[in-house]
């Protein structure tokens, strides 16, 4: 069984009570996890004020940095370990899990060099007058992750937090919270002050609920459905806490009649699979100019046939998806886009030997898709492709811009302007040419509009979100 991580040890938290984890390749419990509750998350804020106030807030932004960088080298050490923890916990195949892992290192290693980089300014203003603007941490900050990326979460969130100076709370995703629980116990060996991170595992409706409307956080980094990420903001605002939301996607890749088409196939491909399409920037929608679609589906639907999904330890294209409840409503739209007559163009296989017990779901593409269509609109969170023909340039913007999303877009063509023109216009937090994903791209920032949130991480501009801007004014004569 796993337990919380507060103020620097293992608890089995005030109730004792426990709950199953499953894994998802073969249905069946493999530990344990401690339930939260609100006082487990009072003690855990309590922990990490105490420590932004004492040991952990009194180091310099260069000790700090050199303490990030010594717990990503400890990641690398332990790389086989984690990735196993990833892999078990979630489903996912091999190679995407030590992927994760390395991406997780990478996070301590930017933002362990960034920690001491971030410089105030000062602003020219009347004369008599010097003026100075800093930027400062809240003290206690709140996170929440989900479960499709645990490790890789952990250090997208929590890490920027620590550099800026912040003690941080964690309510990682019940399904799927092993590598953060190891990554806070490593923290603590390698020498965090107690109480700079604190893990409560949990049910959200109890754990992360608690966390979101604690009075005694500054600030609230969130990741995970619209749904939720609604109520979390609701429970932040009664506190006037700043929050950070990613709410996941409906990504367009648009592929126009000039696109290089051998290099975009595959790359479409990668992007609607990778990690059993349980990805926030998963680009779950391909638009085609009419002109090559007949042409550029074909070869799409010729990768598709090729897709296998199977355990971690066969390092297929896929690994199941992380519950019943979530294959339940994968396989929902899949049955109703068959049902409503929407062309199969092609399947993937779920591969022999798997075990029954396991979530796995086939890799489906569809279309041509009705505008306007479930398909086109909502967030299936699986290893489903919509495809959608356009014929101009407008009728490509138009179709990428109908869905309340806006987080990630690609734009295949060879036209330099065309390239200028629809990145601009399409609404995307981020937008790729002639490719899709960045290995990561912890340097890049992200974040998306409308549905998918608000806020941005990664990069050097996630180190803003976690501090709050002052301004000095002092006035001298």
């Amino acid at each position: 069984m796993t337990q919380h991580f507060i103020n620097g040890r293992q608890t089995a938290g005030r109730t004792g009570e426990t709950m199953a984890v499953l894994a998802p390749a073969t249905g069946e419990e493999f530990t344990r996890i401690a339930c939260g509750n609100a006082a487990d998350i009072d003690d855990a804020v309590k922990a990490a004020r105490a420590a932004y106030e004492g040991a952990w807030g009194k180091l310099t932004a260069a000790e700090r940095g050199r303490l990030i960088a010594r717990l990503g080298l400890a990641v690398l050490d332990h790389f086989d370990e984690l990735a196993l923890l990833e892999a078990r916990d979630t489903g996912k195949p091999m190679a995407q899990a030590k992927a994760d892992i390395e991406a997780c290192a990478r996070y301590f290693e930017f933002y362990g060099g960034a920690a001491d980089k971030v410089h105030g300014h000062i602003v020219p203003f009347l004369n008599g007058y010097s003026v100075n603007v800093v930027h400062e941490p809240y003290g206690v900050t709140g996170h929440i992750l989900p479960w499709n990326y645990p490790a890789q979460m952990f250090g997208r969130s929590l890490v920027p937090a620590l550099a800026m100076g912040n003690a941080v709370v964690l309510k990682p995703a019940e399904e799927a919270c092993q590598t953060a629980l190891r990554l806070a116990v490593l923290a603590s060996e390698v020498g965090f002050p107690d109480g700079a991170i604190n893990v409560v595992t949990g049910r959200g409706h109890e754990a992360g609920a608690a966390l979101s409307a604690h009075p005694g956080i500054g600030f609230m980094s969130f990741t995970g459905s619209p749904e939720v990420g609604k109520m979390v903001q609701i429970a932040c605002a009664e506190n006037y806490v700043a929050c950070t939301l990613e709410l996941g996607g409906k990504s367009p890749q648009i592929v126009f009649d000039d696109a290089d088409v051998d290099a975009a196939v595959p790359i479409v491909c990668k992007a609607i699979v990778q990690n059993t399409g349980q990805t926030c920037s998963a680009g779950s929608r391909v638009l085609v100019q009419q002109g090559i679609y007949d042409e550029f589906m074909e070869a799409v639907a010729g990768q598709f046939a090729k897709l296998r999904a199977g355990t971690p330890e066969m390092d297929l294209d896929c690994g199941p998806v992380i519950n019943a409840k979530q294959r339940g409503r994968v396989q929902s739209f899949v049955d109703q886009a068959r049902e409503a007559g929407i062309p199969v163009i092609a399947e993937g296989q779920i591969a022999q030997g798997v075990p029954n017990g396991g979530f796995f779901v086939t890799p489906t593409l569809f279309g041509p898709v009705p505008r306007g269509n479930r398909l086109e609109q909502e967030e299936v969170f699986g290893p489903v492709l919509a495809a959608f023909p356009f014929s101009d340039e407008e009728d490509a913007i138009r179709t990428a811009n109908s869905t309340a999303y806006g987080l990630v877009a690609s734009v295949w063509t060879k036209d330099g302007g065309r390239q200028q023109r629809v990145s601009k216009r399409v609404r995307a937090g981020q937008v790729f040419i002639n490719g899709y994903g960045a290995g990561g791209g912890i340097e890049l920032p992200f974040g998306g509009t409308g549905k998918s949130g608000h806020g941005r991480e990664k990069g050097f501009i996630a180190l803003e979100e976690f501090a709050v801007t002052k301004t000095i004014v002092h006035k001298h004569g």
